[in-house]
C-alpha cells in the first residue's frame, strides 16, 4: 500500500471490543488513514492496548490512533478507571500547575495504550456554561484570555509527552445556539466580535512554539465569514482562506464526524466527501457509519489530484512526528490511574472527587466529541 492511497484521507469508528475477520479484511482494503476510538471500544487495559495492536498491525502505513481524552464526561478512559476533571473544574480551581499536570498525565496514558493523538484541547470559549450546545464544562475560560492561558498549558504538556494535539472546534462552537450532533447554527456574529473572541484564540494556537499539531472544523455557520450558508468544515473560505491562508497554520486539518447531524440533514454523503476534500480538509471523519468507507473512497477517486496529494502530504507530515507506544504493562496502567485519582482530589477535594459526571438530561444522546 503507497502513501498516495486515498484511505489515508479517511478517519474511521471501529464497531466493537475487538477486530474480526470480515472488519480486519475491510481494513486491509480501505487502509485506512486512522482510527478514532470511542466507549463502545474499551472494556479492560489490557483489551484496549491489544485493539491497538491490532488496528496497527493491519495497517501498512502507521496510522493515526486516537480519541476524546479531554476530563469529565467527555474522557473516554474513565470507563477503565478515575475520571480526570473537566476543563471547568480546572479553571475554577484556578491553579496552572494542575492543568499542566492533567495534561502530561493525560499524555502518559494515551502513549501507555498506543494512541498518537489526542483530540483537545477545546479552545471555544465559555460565553454560557449552562448552554445546550455540548460545550458544557469543556472550556478552559470564559474569555479569550483564559483560554489562552489554560488551554495553552494543557497543550505544552499533552505535546511534551510526545501526544499529538488538536484544537477544537474551528472557528468556534462558542456562540453556538444548538448541540451540532443534532442541528447546525448559523451565527449573524460580526467579524469584529470574532476577531475579538473566538477568533483571537484559534489565530494564537495557530503558529508559534505552543501551536497545536491539528485543527478539528467545526460544524457551524458563520454568515460574515462565509455568506454560502455552508458549515465551516466544508467551507473553503474558512477552512483554507482563513485557517490556512489567513492564519498561517501548516498542522493538519480534519473534519468533525461527518455523521453529526448538524451536516446529515442538509448535505448527502458524496457532497459531503467531495466539499471537506476541496474546502481544505486532510482528514475525513466518519465515526459511525464505517461502511460507507468504500463509497467514500469511490468520491475521493474523483477529486481533482491536487487536492488528493496537498492532503496526503500533510496527513504523511503529521504521521512522521507521532510517537510509539509506550511498553504496556497492567502496573504501569494503575500507577497512572492513581494519578489520576491524586489531580482529581486536588482539583475538587475529597468530597466532589467521589461523585462522577452525570448525564443532566440535556446533553446529547451520542458521544461528544
Amino acid at each position: 500500500m503507497k502513501s498516495t492511497s486515498s484511505g489515508q484521507l479517511l478517519l474511521l469508528g471501529i464497531p466493537g471490543l475487538e477486530i474480526d475477520d470480515e472488519f480486519a479484511d475491510f481494513i486491509r482494503k480501505i487502509q485506512p488513514g486512522g482510527f478514532i476510538l470511542f466507549g463502545r471500544n474499551i472494556r479492560t487495559p489490557s483489551q484496549l492496548r491489544l485493539l491497538i495492536e491490532r488496528l496497527r498491525d493491519l495497517s501498512e502505513i502507521e496510522p493515526i490512533i486516537t480519541i476524546d481524552q479531554e476530563g469529565g464526561r467527555v474522557s473516554r478512559l474513565k470507563l477503565l478507571g478515575n475520571e480526570p476533571p473537566n476543563a471547568r473544574q480546572l479553571r475554577e480551581r484556578g491553579d496552572m500547575k494542575l492543568v499542566s499536570r492533567h495534561g502530561e498525565i493525560t499524555g502518559k496514558l494515551l502513549r501507555l495504550f498506543g494512541f498518537n493523538l489526542n483530540l483537545c484541547p477545546v479552545l471555544d470559549i465559555a460565553f454560557d456554561d449552562d448552554a445546550d450546545n455540548s460545550l458544557r464544562g469543556r472550556c478552559y475560560g470564559t474569555d479569550a484570555s483564559e483560554v489562552i492561558n489554560l488551554a495553552g498549558a494543557f497543550n505544552k504538556a499533552l505535546r511534551s509527552t510526545g501526544i499529538l494535539s488538536c484544537g477544537k472546534h474551528f472557528p468556534g462552537y462558542s456562540s453556538a445556539s444548538s448541540d451540532p450532533h443534532h442541528d447546525l447554527s448559523a451565527l449573524p456574529r460580526t467579524r469584529k466580535d470574532l476577531d475579538a473572541h473566538e477568533l483571537r484564540v484559534f489565530r494564537h494556537f495557530a503558529t508559534g512554539e505552543n501551536a497545536v499539531d491539528s485543527m478539528m472544523l467545526g460544524h457551524i455557520a458563520f454568515e460574515e465569514l462565509d455568506p454560502s450558508g455552508l458549515p465551516s468544515s466544508l467551507s473553503r473560505v474558512v477552512t483554507t482562506q482563513l485557517l490556512r491562508d489567513e492564519m498561517g497554520f501548516r498542522g493538519l486539518v480534519m473534519t468533525d464526524d461527518l455523521d453529526m447531524g448538524a451536516v446529515l440533514k442538509y448535505h448527502g454523503f458524496e457532497e459531503m466527501i467531495r466539499l471537506g476534500l476541496s474546502a481544505g480538509n486532510d482528514l475525513l471523519m466518519i465515526c459511525h457509519r464505517t461502511e460507507l468507507a468504500c463509497e467514500a473512497i469511490n468520491v475521493l477517486a474523483k477529486c481533482p489530484s491536487e487536492q488528493l496529494d496537498r492532503a496526503l502530504s500533510n496527513i504523511a507530515n503529521f504521521k512522521s512526528r507521532m510517537a510509539s507506544p509506550y511498553p504496556f504493562t497492567e502496573q504501569a496502567f494503575l500507577e497512572l490511574d492513581r494519578e489520576v485519582w491524586d489531580l482529581r482530589v486536588a482539583t475538587l477535594g475529597e468530597d466532589r472527587a467521589s461523585a462522577r459526571s452525570i448525564d443532566d438530561g440535556k446533553r446529547s444522546p451520542v458521544e461528544v466529541y
